[in-house]
């Protein structure tokens, strides 16, 4: 939730802090929010950000780069700006965390062939695991945190875009994920919902290998006695906090349905909710995530 202080404070022009570990798409981020307006100024040392916004507000949106190549850089230093930035009355703040999977960043090391930072004579995995778990303090305070593990450049960019996005009209970006509860949650999540209780369609032959995209599907998980007292009941739900939220100025906000597999029960429902978000006319993303890994795998297995 984006933290203010005083009236005065909701006019100010905000100021973003973008982080998170070294290959999650930092620099896309900032790329992106440069794009789109803002004033960057990226690796200042953490010790100058205080006489940085001492003076007036600032004249237009701000994005602060800050990662473990800064010069002086630690957790707590880190920690102790978060906290002064988000305690002063005169700023609104926001702390952007760009993170992706060990396995995804590995991969992006690979590719790139560049040293990690943290294991700059090692392989990269040591840096990668010593960043990751050096950040998991940082990574809780976030205000928001997108999770590039598959996304392209491009995507990454799309998704800042989508939550810090200025202008007139700008309105609340909602995100729905389906997903398996084998797999645990989901990054990032606001609300997440079990629908394990609704009647599975994987026990029957002819739905198992498809999806809840399939209108099959989704015609049989709706049949469930449950389905409609469940669903209308998260519609009105969603229908309440929606509003509430973008008036409180967040700007996203995520929701997870979750079912054994993924594949089925979570995926339908969210394909329903996003269809009636969007009729509303709420700016609606989806992912569904287990479906994303499997297309990502037989692609691999394809190409390989």
């Amino acid at each position: 939730m984006i933290k203010t202080g005083p009236d005065t404070a909701k006019s100010a022009p905000p100021v973003v802090l973008v982080t998170g570990p070294s290959g999650a798409g930092r620099t896309t981020a900032i790329n992106a929010l440069e794009d789109l307006g803002y004033e960057v100024i990226d690796n200042l040392p953490l010790s100058l950000l205080p006489r940085l916004l001492s003076g007036p507000p600032p004249a237009r949106p701000i994005a602060l780069g800050v990662d473990v190549r800064n010069r002086d850089f630690s957790t707590a230093a880190l920690i102790d700006t978060i906290d002064r930035m988000t305690g002063e009355g005169a700023l609104t703040t926001q702390v952007l965390y760009m993170d992706a999977d060990e396995e995804e960043l590995v991969r992006r090391y690979s590719q790139t062939r560049r040293r990690h930072p943290l294991a700059p004579a090692g392989p990269p995995l040591a840096g990668i695991t010593a960043e990751r778990e050096l950040l998991i303090p940082v990574r809780a305070r976030a205000d928001v945190l997108i999770d590039t593990t598959g996304l392209s450049p491009h995507d990454a960019k799309a998704e800042v875009e989508r939550w810090f996005g200025t202008g007139e009209g700008r309105q609340l970006g909602v995100t729905l994920h389906s997903f398996s509860y084998k797999r645990g949650l989901p990054r990032g999540m606001d609300i997440v919902m079990d629908c394990r209780f609704l009647r599975n369609p994987h026990w029957e032959a002819a739905l198992r290998d498809l999806d809840g995209r399939d209108p099959a599907v989704a015609d049989y998980v709706a049949a469930d006695p449950r389905f409609k007292q469940f669903f209308d009941q998260v519609k009105g739900l969603v229908d309440l906090l929606l509003p509430a939220h973008r008036d409180e100025g967040k700007a996203h906000l995520s929701i997870g349905f979750g079912c054994t597999g993924g594949q089925h029960r979570s995926v339908a429902l969210t394909e329903r909710l996003a269809e009636a978000l969007a009729q509303d006319g709420w700016h609606v993303s989806k992912r569904h995530r287990e479906l994303e890994r499997r297309a990502a795998q037989v692609s691999k297995e394809h190409t390989g």
